[in-house]
């Protein structure tokens, strides 16, 4: 027991070691970091192709409703929904997601 002594003394004295993000330390994104997931409703076919090549399955299309329900907290942001998308009606911005207190699912409603 006594040999923790010294550490508990530092630890007591010493800051932090994590950010107190989102509220401080908020620094830039690393050069080729995949943020948050966009949906442009306007260029949107729903081909249902994103949600095809979705490995964590966080897409799904609905052609009766012209819907689009997106998972962020299922989703990996690997960027193939944005690569495969042939209308690029699919973006990713570079900045960090922001916490969330509750989980919620995305519903993109798609234009006639």
């Amino acid at each position: 027991m006594a040999w923790m002594f010294p550490t508990i003394i530092k630890n007591l004295f010493s800051r932090p070691a994590t950010r107190r993000y989102p509220f401080k330390d908020i620094r830039e994104p690393f050069p080729g970091y995949r943020g948050k997931i966009y949906w442009d409703a306007s260029k949107c076919d729903l081909c249902g192709d994103c949600a095809r090549v979705c490995p964590a399955e966080a897409i799904e299309v609905s052609l009766e409703n012209r819907q689009i329900k997106y998972d962020p907290f299922k989703c990996i942001y690997c960027g193939t929904c944005m690569q495969t998308c042939l209308p690029m009606a699919i973006s990713q911005d570079k900045y960090y997601t922001k916490p969330a207190a509750s989980k919620a699912v995305e519903t993109i409603s798609v234009p006639v």
